[in-house]
């Protein structure tokens, strides 16, 4: 079983505090928390909805569904649910998972009916007392995926073992977090102890698969040796955006940077004017987080792909390439660009209207003007696939695309959030 490292956020009125019965305020910004909590190398995240009220919920929901953009690990959402409704709520938010706390005998209730509806894949279970839980042992097993074992000690075992179970944790060290993971049932860690040693987790992983745990690192497919390297010993790094495919920098490796850099998770190269080992954003703060390595044919380049922080170039530009030499004019066939760049557009009608431009008609006449001409281009798509000939279904679907993002610009809704969606599906 692999073992996971989950910090949690205990959000309340929008704020990060310290745990469920301690609302000492830890962080205003519980997004900025929970990046940190992902660039440190979290498996997941757990999110805590402390809220009193329907007002307040909703505006945690708001703070879930961002953080839930903000970060690329999966997000669970647990707490303030009572009825199906809020476990809809937070699916759409973008969690991965949601939570239900068997404390309420309503969630309960409500296992069975959530679990067909959504699958037993995105269902959870939080408990403390372990009477629910013993009682419903087989609507458990088969309607959730996972438990989540609130306030665990080093003396309480988890109820189910067939299936993995988080510990929450308040206090404890190194060794305690690595020993409780040690359990076979047990297949993370969470909670404040978990929070407090969020900047080691690196190290704690090294720990743990020294004591032959299974967890969650850049395990190479290729040794140092197996590299072609240049006249210096070195291996050039070809460095992208993972999410755009923007390429941001050429850099180079040696040894020690390339078993830095699979240990760490961070970018790490050799810098050939220093002749230094050289983590990026060690001094500047704009780190770069490994998605994936790729050796090229030759075994003598490496791309990497990366989440960057801040600019890749020390110039201060996101990229190190814009010194345009020459180019021709030519369509974009990207297609990610190609929608973005539309979209963009019609963001820019709304706020700078152009006389006689039909974007700016349609959202002059409002939102029930824009539903119809969705309604009506998606029946004409129905219409052109009875056509044996592609090329007319080809133009209704791009008609749709374009008044689908007209919608969206209406809705304050992104390819992004549309992508990252498909992508958690």
């Amino acid at each position: 079983m692999m073992k996971k490292f989950v910090p949690c956020i205990y959000l309340h009125n929008e704020k990060a505090v310290a745990g469920f019965h301690d609302d000492t305020v830890i962080s205003e910004q519980p997004v900025e928390l929970a990046v940190s909590y992902n660039d440190n190398g979290a498996d997941a995240l757990i999110v805590f909805d402390l809220s009193d009220g329907d007002e307040a919920h909703e505006a945690s929901l708001d703070v879930i569904k961002e953080i839930c953009s903000e970060t690329d690990v999966p997000v669970i959402g647990a707490g303030n649910v009572k009825r199906m409704e809020d476990i809809k709520k937070l699916l759409y938010a973008g969690c991965k998972r949601a939570a239900l706390n068997f404390s309420r005998q309503g969630n309960v209730d409500i296992l069975e009916e959530v679990s067909q509806k959504f699958g037993s894949d995105r269902i959870d279970i939080c408990y403390t007392l372990q009477d629910p839980v013993k009682e419903n042992r087989e609507n458990i097993l088969k309607y959730a995926s996972e438990l989540i074992l609130i306030d665990a000690d080093m003396a309480q075992e988890p109820l189910i073992t067939e299936l993995p179970n988080i510990l929450c944790m308040t206090d404890a060290d190194e060794d305690t977090l690595a020993e409780s993971l040690s359990g076979k049932a047990v297949s993370g860690v969470t909670g404040p102890a978990m929070n407090a040693l969020s900047e080691c987790i690196t190290e704690l992983r090294r720990q743990c698969a020294k004591n032959g745990l299974e967890v969650n690192t850049l395990k190479p497919a290729f040794e140092w040796s197996d590299f072609k390297l240049n006249h210096d010993g070195h291996v050039t790094v070809v460095v992208q955006d993972y999410r755009t495919g923007e390429v941001l920098m050429v850099a180079y490796m040696n040894e020690e940077a390339y078993n830095k850099t699979l240990e760490t998770g961070r970018m790490t190269y050799y810098s050939r004017s220093r002749n230094e080992l050289w983590l990026k954003g060690e001094t500047s703060g704009h780190y770069q987080y490994v998605k994936s390595l790729t050796a090229d044919c030759d075994m003598d380049t490496i791309l990497a792909k990366v989440k960057q922080i801040g600019a890749a170039c020390h110039t201060g530009s996101y990229s190190c390439f814009f010194n345009e030499i020459a180019a021709k004019e030519y369509h974009e066939k990207n297609p990610q660009k190609v929608l973005d760049k539309v979209y963009d557009v019609i963001a820019d009608r709304k706020v700078h209207p152009r006389e006689g431009s039909y974007t700016n008609y349609l959202f002059d006449k409002g939102i029930d003007k824009i539903l119809k001409k969705c309604g009506e281009e998606s029946t004409e798509i129905v219409i052109a696939a009875k056509n044996p000939n592609s090329n007319e279904i080809v133009y209704e679907m791009a008609d749709y695309l374009y008044h689908m993002m007209v919608l969206m610009v209406e809705k304050g809704v992104t390819w992004k959030e549309i992508t990252d969606e498909l992508a958690r599906r």
